[in-house]
């Protein structure tokens, strides 16, 4: 496939042509978060702690369903692909043990990607560290070599792990992300960014245990890059960069005071510990704390609770045997005893807290340190160590920028980093409100960027009030975003790398009655918001091959997959694609083409017969997408997932720059600008996805400002896509498509919500004192 490199100019990112390439991408795949030998999805708790013994070929999905999947996703207009990795799948055995079977996999995988014109970047996932704490990404011996013990996480609070929940069926959702504030990743997070300083006696090997984690994760990062490399034809033509470690979290640095809950940290759900009573459980000491819930209105607090380890720790024992994973631990770092101790911290002779600002300053120059120090100092640190470690491998990787997520990036503009020319930046950004309370308020929302920019003098003001309001301000939220990374990184791209929908909304309800509205209005909105923002690409968050409705992605009772087995498949048209196109009359800029009648029906993403998907059909096993039946009431109604908001037009490639584009569900209409510094060129016209399903292509209207058009169904990169090719003038251009108005989904039932609404209504005055954000 030559030619089909990216480069970025300008801020932009270009084709071989010069034409700008919007990247409009989905994370592929939740599956890789979890092993499949064995199968173990966090509801399993059966040999959990054999983590050694586990292995990820298979992930994200098997090579012979890779067509299947692949041809989905193209079909439902993404160009591009995170690729989603973790370090547990390279190097779960033990250190320096790599599973070469899963990277074989993982290049043939990608070739199958690289035949449907995927632009694909790696994404070294992690979620609160490992899933021995509670998430995703690091192998399991990373904890030990620590010097914590994982089996004891549970009566330590530690962690919160779903895995070994007394009642997996009842795990409280969202609790998993409050791990990043509890003992086990918040002591990971701080000696892998900054173990020198705050942890100089844990020598492990002969190096401090900063180096030792970092150095493994590069080391195994560098040996997928190093087989990719070596593969030939994947490097470049398929991979074009690759993304920092997934939501890096500073622990504890930067804290000022460790015996209180920093102001700062919104996210408060069940047991909420200060790090001095996570410090304390994790010794064996009980400990009384704080216990909080997500409301409408954000975290409550409802009372306190007992933690009692019953003299259990967290930390492996003095007599543990270290013979397991061929390290040697220096003499001057204790097992059996907390590491905070051994740094000062505390005195577990008397259990008395000797420094609470330990974290707050640097304990060597004395510093202070705060977020942007950690930022632009042990992050900074990280990401250049990381980039040139890809980079010794491929040379021109494109490489995405990731901080911690929602805060400001890094301060590098102007220097050698910020004037690489090669990077992205990459945040994330979720709703919050909707992903704690899994319900789409269509009468308020938050802007949250603005609250935590100190954009207003009270909390109270960044309240939005109805749903117009609450698009603009995610659109507001994401521009905001944007500029951040202008004027912090550089003028660079900015590719939205996460952000998604809860789809068990309202205690599932749209599993029961196959009714989508919500989830609907709230993916509209959210795509509203990254559309508009100027962004020049973003991945939504998630495709996930298992989801079912009944555990949803399988993985600590999130459910954000666009795809699930419980549910139908966009309605496609029976009848075989005209590849005749369909073209402006001479001498007018619009057409209006009369609808054909075609009957829509449930098909899946292979329904038409094509010699591109003859062998695929073949050759595919068999995937069943047909309901599960395991809860008869969570399956016997299944709908459309919402897919009229996410299969939606976009622009592919456009001869110039655009300038703005969006598409309106409702009126399903789609517009866009574009700045021309010449005449598209007859080989390189601006180019647009338009989903067939919207854009009959005998039912559509466009209008254009200058030039012509065509739409026209083409079978390119193994599946059939309806495109309109515009050759439009120099100068500012605009084109708009309207579509056909489809009601999918039936009434939302508005009148259930009332009792919910009015609750919220005559909370407002408490709001004001409790406003609180994700």
């Amino acid at each position: 496939m030559a030619g089909f490199r990216l480069t970025i100019e300008n801020g932009s990112f270009r084709d071989v042509h010069g034409r700008q390439i919007t990247l409009r991408g989905i994370n592929v795949a939740g599956d890789a978060k979890y092993p499949n030998k064995p199968e173990q999805p966090s509801h399993v708790g059966e040999n959990f702690f054999d983590g050694d013994n586990v292995k990820f070929t298979g992930r994200p999905f098997p090579k012979e369903e890779a067509h299947l999947h692949f041809s989905r996703l193209k079909r439902f207009g993404y160009n591009t692909i995170r690729y989603v990795f973790t370090w547990e799948a390279i190097e779960a055995a033990g250190p320096g043990l790599y599973d070469e079977e899963w990277i074989q996999h993982t290049i043939d995988v990608l070739r199958v990607a690289k035949s449907y014109g995927f632009y694909i970047f790696m994404d070294p996932h992690q979620d609160v560290w490992s899933r021995f704490s509670g998430g995703s990404g690091a192998p399991m011996w990373t904890l030990y070599a620590a010097g914590l013990n994982p089996q004891s996480f549970a009566a330590t609070e530690a962690a919160i792990v779903h895995n070994v929940y007394p009642e997996p069926q009842n795990f409280p959702k969202m609790i998993w992300s409050t791990n990043y504030y509890r003992l086990a990743a918040a002591t990971m997070f701080t000696l892998f960014f900054a173990g020198r300083d705050f942890a100089p006696k844990c020598i492990i090997d002969g190096v401090n245990i900063q180096d030792y984690l970092q150095d493994h994760f590069f080391k195994a990062c560098a040996h997928l890059a190093q087989r990719i490399h070596e593969a030939g034809d994947i490097e470049n033509d398929v991979v074009f960069g690759w993304e920092s470690l997934n939501e890096p979290n500073k622990g504890m640095i930067g804290y000022e005071d460790i015996s209180v809950i920093p102001k700062e940290q919104n996210l408060k759900k069940g047991t909420c510990p200060t790090i001095w009573q996570t410090i304390l459980t994790g010794s064996g000491r009980a400990t009384e704390v704080d216990t909080w819930d997500m409301g409408g209105m954000g975290p409550y607090k409802v009372g306190r609770a007992l933690i009692d380890p019953s003299g259990e720790q967290a930390w492996l024992p003095a007599d543990y045997d270290e013979s397991r994973y061929g390290y040697k631990r220096d003499p001057g770092w204790k097992l059996g005893r907390c590491i905070w101790a051994q740094h000062g911290v505390w005195d577990p002779a008397t259990d008395s807290l000797l420094k609470t600002d330990y974290f707050g300053k640097h304990p060597l120059t004395g510093e202070h340190v705060d977020y942007a120090y950690f930022s632009n100092r042990y992050f900074m640190d990280f990401f250049r160590k990381y980039r040139d470690t890809i980079r010794k491998i491929h040379h021109d990787a494109i490489i995405l920028l990731q901080g911690p997520t929602m805060e400001l990036p890094p301060k590098i503009i102007g220097t050698a980093d910020g004037d690489d020319p090669l990077l992205v930046y990459a945040p994330h950004w979720y709703d919050g409100i909707t992903l704690m309370t899994k319900k789409w308020n269509r009468v308020w929302n938050v802007d949250v960027i603005g609250i935590l920019r100190g954009k207003y003098w009270s909390p109270a003001f960044g309240i939005k009030i109805g749903e117009t309001a609450i698009r603009n301000c995610f659109k507001n939220q994401h521009a905001t975003m944007r500029q951040e990374g202008l004027d912090y990184i550089g003028n660079h791209p900015c590719v939205m790398t996460e952000f998604g929908i809860p789809y068990d909304m309202d205690n599932k309800n749209a599993y029961k009655t196959g009714d989508y509205s919500s989830q609907s209005a709230a993916m509209d909105a959210n795509h509203y918001g990254v559309e508009g923002a100027g962004l020049e690409g973003y991945t939504l968050w998630l495709y996930m091959t298992k989801n079912d409705h009944e555990r949803g992605d399988q993985w600590n009772g999130e459910d954000l997959s666009i795809f699930s087995v419980d549910d139908k498949l966009l309605p496609q048209s029976p009848v075989p694609k005209s590849h005749s196109p369909n073209r402006s009359r001479s001498g007018s800029s619009s057409s209006i083409a009369a609808p054909t009648g075609t009957k829509d029906d449930d098909l899946d993403d292979d329904s038409s017969v094509t010699p591109a998907n003859i062998k695929r059909t073949l050759t595919n096993p068999s995937i069943s997408s047909e309901s599960t039946q395991r809860q008869p009431e969570l399956t016997n109604s299944p709908g459309y997932r919402a897919a009229e908001a996410y299969v939606r037009p976009a622009p592919i490639a456009t001869a110039g720059t655009v300038k703005k584009y969006g598409f309106d569900l409702g009126s399903c209409q789609f517009n866009m600008t574009v700045q021309a510094p010449e005449a598209a060129r007859s080989d390189t016209p601006t180019v647009v996805f338009l989903p067939d399903y919207h854009f009959p292509k005998d039912g559509c209207q466009v209008e254009v400002s200058s030039g012509k058009w065509e739409i026209r169904s083409d079978e390119e990169e193994t599946t059939s896509l309806q495109k309109l090719r515009w050759w439009h003038g120099e100068g500012e251009q605009t084109v708009r498509v309207t579509g056909v108005v489809k009601q999918v989904n039936g009434a939302s039932g508005e009148g259930s919500e009332v009792g919910y609404y009015d609750q919220i209504f005559n909370q407002a005055k408490g709001f004001l004192e409790a406003c609180v954000v994700m």
